[in-house]
């Protein structure tokens, strides 16, 4: 083999970022190689597009079958997004022999184990760094660095979007729907915010995580979800004077055969590592028996930093194939560990944890007792309680921190509170999460 040929489908903000640095930076990939990386061939609906990068002539085109039949191609780049054709184009390609590098982390979410699976009967490699986390090595970290430890815990935050925002309400005191139009003119968010402030994007990455860590099947295992658009100031307001902040998180916590995996807001410490991730940025806590904790900290989404993470992956496959190896890595583990580690998904209604309660009632003699009351009833202590406003308006906020309680028991106490007739508005939630 004198070079390696790479075909890349889909020339949007990361593909150019991809073609960027393979075009810029050939000699230094050659020498991590031992070989020349060529890009041959970059297809995309759109040739007129400017996108401030001199593509050499014959290298576009608009039709990524001919990436697929050219049999000197022998690495296909993935960047297209979505689950179809994306999904299509990944299987031919393995089907073909071709080693395949994507950061699409919905399709590896949903259709992952269809594609792993693939990639082992053809004997081919699937790289994918950049599916979670843009430019932070936690792809290589899992299936590398940890592999002396068994994973206990995963806490990440790993959307971008929801960060940017959340911080915004944080440190400039911003409304929800301010901060959201700031992150859009920023391109920080989507015209349609939904995948990122809903939390499904950190669902995609989790579940992945997830089966690096575990072997946890993909696309079928339900995880709870939760996103921020039901975030307000005055939570913000009270989680600083309780000593916490709100993160959009992913935890994924082993807790003897079971395995608790959910997505939502969260009150974290303010002193924690994981409170201090600021704007756009991501970060990792993971917890092993082995190494302890460690944070993978830095830029979570972008053109440079995920154009990193595709050619990472591009470099190690190319330095199998220039060694005249294949697999060297397996690209994810059998979801058969899953099970014969006999691990189950814990079901969400039987997680413990702390809680942030807010309620709206009227202000009136007997409110608080008949609140605790209910509480009380269902096996939930307060650890301590704010109440201000008196006054000022017929309804007030009453906040309590709770000791640790079961998620069912919360769900059914907050059900029988808000049928109370001195509850103006429904109660308000927070899980709190201390990372060890």
């Amino acid at each position: 083999m004198k070079e390696i040929q790479v075909g890349l489908i889909g020339l949007g903000t990361v593909g150019t970022g991809v073609a960027k640095i393979l075009f810029e930076k050939a000699e230094h990939l050659q020498s991590m190689i031992g070989l020349p990386l060529r890009l041959k061939k970059i297809a995309d609906l759109d040739l007129e597009k400017d996108r401030g990068l001199p593509i050499p002539p014959g290298i576009l085109t608009d039709r990524a079958q001919a990436i697929l039949d050219d049999p000197d191609i022998s690495i296909v780049i993935e960047l297209i997004g979505g689950l179809e054709p994306a999904g299509a184009f990944i299987i031919e390609a393995l089907k073909k022999g071709k080693h395949v590098v994507t950061a699409n982390k919905a399709l590896l979410a949903q259709k992952g184990d269809e594609i792993f699976g693939e990639a082992v009967r053809s004997r081919a490699d699937v790289g994918f760094e950049a599916s979670v986390c843009g430019g932070i090595p936690v792809i290589l970290a899992l299936k590398q660095g940890l592999v002396a430890n068994e994973i206990e815990s995963i806490h990440g935050i790993v959307n971008g979007t929801s960060n940017y925002i959340l911080t915004q309400m944080t440190e400039a005191g911003l409304p929800y729907e301010e901060a959201l139009k700031e992150a859009q003119a920023k391109g920080y968010a989507e015209a349609d915010p939904t995948l990122d402030v809903e939390g499904w994007d950190t669902l995609h990455k989790l579940a992945i995580l997830m089966h690096l860590a575990y072997g946890a099947p993909l696309g079928k295992e339900p995880i709870f979800v939760e996103g921020i658009t039901g975030i307000t100031p005055l939570d913000i307001t009270y989680a600083r004077e309780f000593g916490y902040r709100i993160k959009l998180l992913a935890v994924c916590r082993k807790d003897g055969n079971f395995l608790e995996a959910r997505v939502h807001p969260a009150m974290i410490p303010s002193g924690h590592m994981l409170a201090n991730v600021q704007g756009a940025y991501n970060a990792l806590y993971i917890h092993g028996d082995s190494v302890g904790d460690i944070l993978l900290y830095g830029q979570g989404a972008g053109m440079m930093p995920t154009a990193s993470a595709v050619v990472s992956d591009l470099v190690e496959i190319g330095r199998n194939l220039a060694n005249g190896i294949a697999r060297r890595i397996p690209p994810a583990l059998s979801a058969r560990g899953f099970q014969k580690k006999g691990l189950a998904l814990k079901p969400f209604s039987d997680v413990v944890a702390r809680y942030y309660i807010r309620f709206s009632a009227l202000d009136s003699p007997g409110v608080l007792s008949s609140i605790s009351g209910i509480l009380g009833s269902h096996r939930i202590s307060i650890a301590s309680v704010i109440q201000k406003g008196r006054g000022i308006s017929s309804s007030v906020p009453i906040v309590m921190m709770s000791h640790e309680a079961k998620e069912s028991d919360v769900q059914e106490a907050i059900k029988e509170i808000d049928r109370l007739p001195v509850i103006t508005s429904r109660t308000v939630i927070i899980r709190v999460e201390a990372p060890e």
